[in-house]
């Protein structure tokens, strides 16, 4: 199967500014879904995450229509691996007993995202620097 990078753009950056407004006006709703309690402290980290994903949703949207090219490839990749690295946490903390398993949903979102973007790049190699 090949994904087109600019379609995964598209929809890896629309997630991301989804991401954006829940983590930034109502984090509970994630955190209840993976069992865990709102605080001031989660609070903190739910809006700085919020920005985070407000970055990664522009740089996403100003690079899906970028020809295939290093930096393109490593965006990708970078973000991949953040999906991966996210996805083995939110498992961790669910076996460690610090999350319930709605966080399993979170964690196939992001295996299929960091696939998704991987896929994208890879079908066509990127020209060196």
């Amino acid at each position: 199967m090949t994904l087109r990078f600019h379609t995964v753009c598209t929809w890896v950056g629309a997630l991301c500014l989804a991401l954006t407004l829940i983590w930034m006006w109502v984090p509970e709703l994630l955190l209840q879904s993976w069992s865990v309690g709102y605080s001031e402290s989660t609070g903190l980290l739910a809006r700085r995450s919020a920005a985070l994903f407000l970055g990664i949703a522009l740089m996403l949207a100003r690079l899906r229509s970028a020809p295939p090219s290093a930096t393109r490839t490593a965006v990708a990749d970078g973000f991949a691996l953040t999906c991966a690295v996210l996805a083995v946490l939110g498992l961790g903390e669910m076996w460690a007993g610090h999350a319930g398993p709605g966080i399993l949903s979170a964690a196939v979102v992001e295996i299929f995202t960091a696939w998704a973007l991987v896929s994208s790049v890879r079908h066509r190699p990127a020209p060196a620097i």
